[in-house]
Formats: structure tokens, C-alpha cells, sequence
């Protein structure tokens, strides 16, 4: 059997190019993208991922494997894997913002740890609620969602096929629903923690002569604490707002680019 060099690149970019989104993906998603999986793991989940993804996925256009052409979707195939990956990372942060807001209010603030996952300083209470959505994440099978997602990308989103770069860059610019997800997630403990500080000022305008902070301080921390025990019982419906929020804006900016491209 005679196999041409044209034939040859053909081979290597059916593989190569939807290698290159599941692999960008995988390198900036959360859990599988940081620093707790090697990158040698990482690289043999997305070659697996692709290995399955290949029978389902749309022709692969035919061009030089050295041209100007096969750089550009290279380049395209590494920005849309980014920017799924990014928008889960959009999830998981939500909840860090949320437990930093509570931390402050309750006095936590400086109770302050290095994440291993991502080499960064946050908060206790931020770090127990990012485990938490982790768990959720993984129980839900929300890892299949999100490959199902990877592969429904190639069908709205073909190799060769580009998108208006305005519409997967709004994807990014959704970065500030980051913070306002956050605030909603923090909303009832920082408004139960600030009804007590207003209490305890009360206190300190109409008796002086007592030492409001040596005894609001404690009292804070622990109502604090009893709060966000107290809120864990809807934890499961936020995760599940806030997770089906993200997946509608991936599907909604992905559909947009592919009638738009």
C-alpha cells in the first residue's frame, strides 16, 4: 500500500487538531488543570478523549501541514479549548469570591491558607467551599457534561469552520458575573453578620463603659461559623443555579459563534 505525503499530513491532522482543543481545555479547566495532575496525566486523558471523540467528529479540512492555514487553526483550536476551560473555572471561583465576602464579615479574613492546586493564598472558609463544589462536581458526573459539551463544540464549531472572535471574547467578558454570583451566594450570612455588628454598635452608643470588642469579636466568629453551618443545607441548590447558569453561557456563546462565523 502507497502512502503520499498529502495522505500522511491528512492522518496527522484529523488527530492533531482536535487534539489540540481537548488538550487546552484539560490544561485550564479546573481539578484536571492544576497543579495536582502532571502534566504527562493530563496529556494522556486528552490523547483518550480524542481517541474517542475522533469517530463522531466532522471531516477535518485538507491543508499543507506547513502553511499560513494549518497555524491559524491551530491557533483556533487552542483558543476555544481555552475558553471552555475558562468558563469553568468561572464556577469554581464563584464560591471562593462568596467565602471571602463571608470571611471578612465574620472575621476570618486573615485565616488564610496556600492552595495547592492553583500556588495562590485564599481564605480557609474559601478553600472548604471550593473542595466542596469539587466533590459536587465529580458526584454529579459534571465531567461527562463537560465532554459531551467538548464534543457537541466540533459539531457547532467544525475544524476549518472560523468564529467571530467578538463572540467566544464575551465569554471572557463574563468574568463579572464572577462577582455578582459571588455577592448572591454570600448575600444571607453577610446580612445575618451585619444585622449583629449593628447590634453590637447599638450596644457601644448606649453603654460606653463596656468592652464591646473584646466580647463582638469572639461572638462574631461564632455566630459566624453557626451561620455558614446553618447555610450548608442550600449549598446543593446554589452549586446547581450556579452550574446551570455557566452551562448555558457556554452553550448560548458557542451557538452565537457558529451562526456568526
Amino acid at each position: 500500500m502507497e502512502v503520499d505525503l498529502a495522505q500522511i499530513e491528512q492522518m496527522v491532522a484529523m488527530v492533531l487538531l482536535p487534539l489540540f482543543r481537548v488538550a487546552s481545555m484539560l490544561m485550564t479547566m479546573p481539578m484536571i488543570g492544576t497543579r495536582l495532575v502532571p502534566v504527562r496525566a493530563r496529556l494522556g486523558l486528552a490523547l483518550a478523549i480524542t481517541a474517542v471523540l475522533l469517530p463522531v467528529l466532522p471531516p477535518v479540512p485538507v491543508y499543507e501541514g506547513l502553511s499560513g492555514k494549518m497555524w491559524l487553526l491551530i491557533a483556533e483550536q487552542v483558543l476555544i479549548g481555552t475558553v471552555l476551560g475558562f468558563t469553568l473555572n468561572l464556577l469554581m471561583e464563584t464560591f471562593v469570591v462568596g467565602g471571602q465576602l463571608i470571611a471578612n464579615q465574620m472575621g476570618l479574613g486573615f485565616a488564610s491558607m496556600t492552595d495547592p492546586a492553583n500556588g495562590t493564598s485564599v481564605v480557609v472558609l474559601g478553600q472548604f467551599y471550593l473542595m466542596l463544589v469539587m466533590l459536587m462536581f465529580m458526584a454529579m458526573d459534571g465531567h461527562l457534561v463537560i465532554i459531551e459539551t467538548l464534543s457537541t463544540s466540533f459539531e457547532v464549531l467544525p475544524i476549518g469552520f472560523a468564529p467571530r472572535l467578538s463572540s467566544l471574547w464575551s465569554i471572557v467578558l463574563a468574568g463579572g458575573w464572577l462577582f455578582s454570583a459571588g455577592v448572591l451566594m454570600a448575600l444571607p450570612a453577610v446580612t445575618a453578620l451585619l444585622v449583629v455588628n449593628f447590634a453590637f454598635g447599638v450596644m457601644t452608643k448606649a453603654a460606653p463603659q463596656l468592652n464591646i470588642f473584646a466580647i463582638g469579636f469572639p461572638f462574631t466568629m461564632v455566630l459566624g461559623i453557626f451561620i455558614v453551618w446553618a447555610s450548608l443545607g442550600g449549598f446543593l441548590g446554589q452549586y446547581e443555579a450556579f452550574s446551570r447558569s455557566v452551562l448555558e453561557l457556554i452553550t448560548s456563546v458557542i451557538q452565537e459563534a457558529g451562526l456568526r462565523g
